[in-house]
């Protein structure tokens, strides 16, 4: 890894190096903070967990091979090289910070209150088509997952693109601090976190953190449909770019139209030009990606035809809206994550769905003190949906079902206070030729739903 010497790495985390000086100039092959994947030549970092201390693993680590570790704790005399640092997770934070800058390629930092992800795969299929790109895994977007992240850029990655996630104020400043983003975008203020940042305004604030350490030649893309986004004339004396369906500032889409679960149409406008182009994943919500990912394809000197023949390369994540066909259903997947904007969009897709329409839908976390509320507010937008059966599973969704019947008493709305009730009562719920949607925040475990349907 370019420069990461153990001398160099002591330096950038302010720890102490320990072991044989002709050691120091020896450059580590990888860093990881899981003791079962570090291989040779390879940086443990040791993590203090609610349950485990990563230190217990040290001598284990550096037995298979394992070049260095950081410890907190002074380990005395060792046969191996360790860096004794003061917090694991500081240090981490700061190497990973120390090793970008050492690789001088562009940083694309997306944040946001919904659509974060699906965006920020939508912008790297569209930036490869012209360059190596490196993009987030999985749910690797917060202090420890954006260092993890960081740490797979090898020489041959010519752009990275970063998805940065929070919950409250201060921690996109000190993810910034890291990913130092030459372009930041910033998809939507919604109503997610409200527990810790209490309104829009708290959002707009601590996801607006993302520009204390954009670089002064940065660009700047933001949801010009959203009315607090909007609001943001400049930042670091960069004026933004704007995109939307109803503000036509900047890049913009007409044209939609729904091609069921095939995808969604459009025609995207840049100045005086424009392409019509098919998004493969459903749903009006990704026109805005498709915007967002032009405005970044323009950014980074893409052609239109570039751009567009990205859009249409995209492919669905597992739990991100993947739809799959197995045991006579069509099922979307569509469970790591939920809110109120992002349930109403998936509960819009549903309803073009060929057959027999089901919605199963789970409770939504972090929603603050309304969030009572904001369930009956989607069990009432449920119902009021072309969708054939509703069944809400949790404690919260028992006010999302309550809210469905007295919206439409005439539909079927099914409520099971937990996973199990509602295991036991799927056989009888859905059929062979349904169109099943499956829909909650990821600590639900709705992923277990979706398995249970494929296998009946």
């Amino acid at each position: 890894m370019k420069n990461l010497t153990l001398e160099n790495i002591a330096k950038a985390c302010g720890g102490v190096y320990r072991g044989k000086a002709e050691m120091a100039a020896m450059e580590v092959s990888h860093i990881s903070t899981d003791s079962r994947k570090v291989e040779k030549g390879g940086l443990f970092v040791p993590i203090k967990g609610a349950r485990v201390d990563a230190h217990d693993f040290i001598e284990s680590v550096m037995a298979a091979g394992a070049l260095c570790t950081l410890s907190e704790k002074d380990l005395g005399e060792k046969e191996y090289p360790y860096i004794q640092v003061t917090a694991s997770l500081q240090a981490v934070k700061d190497i990973a910070e120390f090793y970008l800058a050492q690789l001088g390629i562009p940083v694309v930092g997306i944040t946001g209150s919904v659509g974060k992800t699906s965006t920020k795969e939508m912008i790297a299929a569209v930036l490869e088509q012209k360059f190596k790109v490196l993009k987030t895994q999985g749910n690797f977007n917060n202090e420890l997952g954006l260092p993890l992240t960081v740490f797979g850029l090898r020489p041959e990655h010519e752009i990275a693109v970063l998805e940065m996630g929070i919950s409250d104020f201060g921690e996109m400043h000190r993810l910034a601090k890291i990913a130092r983003p030459d372009t930041c975008v910033i998809t939507n203020i919604g109503l997610c976190h409200l527990e810790f940042l209490k309104s829009r305004d708290g959002i707009l604030k601590a996801k607006t953190e993302i520009f204390d350490f954009l670089k002064p030649e940065g660009h700047i893309i933001l949801n010009g449909d959203d009315d607090k986004l909007v609001t943001v004339k400049e930042a670091k004396g960069v004026k933004p770019v704007f995109f939307g369906i109803e503000n036509h500032e900047g890049i913009w889409a007409d044209e939609i139209e729904s091609q069921g679960l095939k995808g969604i149409s459009c025609r995207i406008h840049v100045g005086e030009e424009s392409f019509s182009v098919l998004i493969p994943i459903p749903g009006r919500h990704m026109v805005y990606n498709a915007l967002a990912g032009t405005a970044v394809g323009l950014t980074y000197g893409l052609t239109l035809a570039e751009i567009q023949a990205g859009i249409e390369s995209l492919q669905s994540l597992s739990g991100r809206f993947h739809i799959l066909e197995a045991a006579g259903k069509t099922i979307i997947d569509d469970c790591y994550n939920a809110n109120p904007v992002s349930m109403k969009a998936s509960l819009e897709v549903l309803q073009d769905a060929l057959g027999r329409k089901v919605a199963i839908l789970g409770d939504m976390g972090e929603l603050g003190v309304n969030e009572v509320e904001m369930h009956r507010e989607v069990g009432a937008f449920a119902a009021s949906r072309d969708i054939d059966l509703i069944v809400c599973t949790g404690t919260l969704s028992k006010e999302m079902a309550e809210a469905a019947r007295k919206a439409a008493p005439e539909k079927q709305v099914e409520y099971f206070p937990d996973r199990a009730a509602l295991f036991e009562a799927l056989p009888n719920l859905v059929k062979d030729g349904d169109t099943v949607l499956v829909k909650a925040s990821h600590f639900m475990q709705f992923d277990k739903v979706v398995e249970s349907l494929k296998e009946k």
